[in-house]
């Protein structure tokens, strides 16, 4: 329920944005396009590889990590009318949790992650509706990451988390709203990712370390203005 509520919440904010933005101001044409979008992220999570096991960690353990809605703001820039390259920034959290011989575990908490991401998208031509698809490098930020509390019952103290390249791929469209350079906009994208997780003893022993397939869907919807 909550995550409705967040979305209508954006929704609103989205809508805001498109009645704020004088119509004059915008231009169908332009170089630069900026959107506004509610976000959702549905990451996988599974554990690939287990590096370091200290504690005994079961072979066939697994993890989960949780779904998100997040406000995102898009930044594109047109090098011609088909080809444009885009930026995004928003900050997602997430946490951590056991399943299979170790469900319901509390493996790690507050997983702040930047996916700063560069995309190339082609635009197509198809009338009133402008379809695109694109690709590019994906960077993961990792900030204030926490040991679950099942780690800390294990001993474990602190969390590191590597960030991490990978490849993203999108496809969506635009849709614009007349010749007034406002539309909606709907995007997704799909991030091939991993994770290496870094559990440390008070003494600064490794004691856990494991590699996890985040590899997660990013689907958005909002509003945009180009310039």
């Amino acid at each position: 329920m909550k995550k409705f509520a967040s979305l209508a919440a954006l929704a609103a904010a989205a809508a805001t944005f498109a009645v704020a933005v004088p119509a004059q101001a915008a231009n169908p044409e332009g170089k630069f396009q900026v959107k506004v979008l509610a976000t959702g992220v549905l990451p996988d999570g599974k554990i690939d590889k287990i590096n370091i096991n200290l504690v005994g960690l079961p072979a066939t353990s697994q993890t989960t990590v949780n779904d998100n809605v997040v406000p995102t703001l898009a930044l594109e820039y047109y090098v011609t009318p088909n080809v444009s390259v885009e930026t995004i920034c928003c900050f997602t959290q997430h946490h951590a949790t056991g399943a299979g011989v170790i469900a319901g575990a509390d493996v790690a908490q507050h997983l702040l992650i930047l996916p700063a991401t560069l995309t190339l998208k082609y635009h197509l031509n198809a009338g009133a509706i402008k379809p695109y698809i694109g690709a590019g490098p994906a960077l993961f930020f990792y900030f204030n990451e926490k040991p679950g509390a099942t780690a800390k019952l294990l001993g474990a103290s602190t969390l590191k988390m590597d960030n991490k390249l990978g490849l993203a791929l999108q496809a969506g469209l635009d849709m614009p709203l007349g010749e007034s350079g406002l539309g909606i906009s709907l995007d997704a994208k799909k991030y091939f990712m991993k994770a290496t997780t870094h559990f440390y003893t008070a003494g600064g022993v490794e004691a856990l370390s494991t590699t996890h397939k985040l590899d997660p869907w990013v689907v958005s919807g909002g509003v945009y203005a180009r310039f």
